[in-house]
């Protein structure tokens, strides 16, 4: 959590905790430069929604339910939580995106998002976050 806020802070906005009707369970009010999430979230639920509006602040993002716009911030929030030495451990036990998320203690669409966006699988290797240039990954561990 601390480092979710010193990350907002990076990004100079604000972080508010307040109770939330509806559906929603967090907003990025990017008038005000402020994050707002609800306060009856558990930790996990907490972190994901901090984080995903976060990535909203990053990119500047002011329409709410854009699908482009909710799957770039659900990659940002993805990269920022999810370290992927973690996820090779985590994906050697259990495959399942479900089984990863509760090792890594995330939300399931943060592991689907980045398996989609940040993986790379070849000839039985995962390879994370590729570099430029042929065959230069940060990461990489047998499958």
């Amino acid at each position: 959590m601390r480092e979710l806020i010193a990350h907002a802070a990076s990004l100079g906005v604000s972080v508010h905790v307040a109770h939330i009707d509806g559906p929603k369970r967090g907003y990025y009010d990017s008038a005000a430069k402020q994050v707002v999430y609800d306060y009856e979230l558990t930790p996990v639920e907490r972190d994901t929604v901090l984080a995903h509006e976060l990535g909203h602040a990053f990119y500047d993002h002011q329409c709410y339910g854009n699908p482009a716009y909710e799957a770039a911030a659900d990659y940002y929030a993805a990269c920022l939580l999810i370290d992927p030495e973690r996820y090779i451990a985590a994906e050697r036990l259990d495959p399942a995106p479900d089984a990863i998320a509760e090792v890594l203690g995330v939300e399931p669409k943060l592991v689907r998002a980045f398996e989609a966006r940040a993986l790379t699988r070849v000839r039985g290797i995962t390879y994370v976050h590729s570099k430029m240039g042929a065959g230069q990954y940060r990461y990489a561990a047998a499958y």
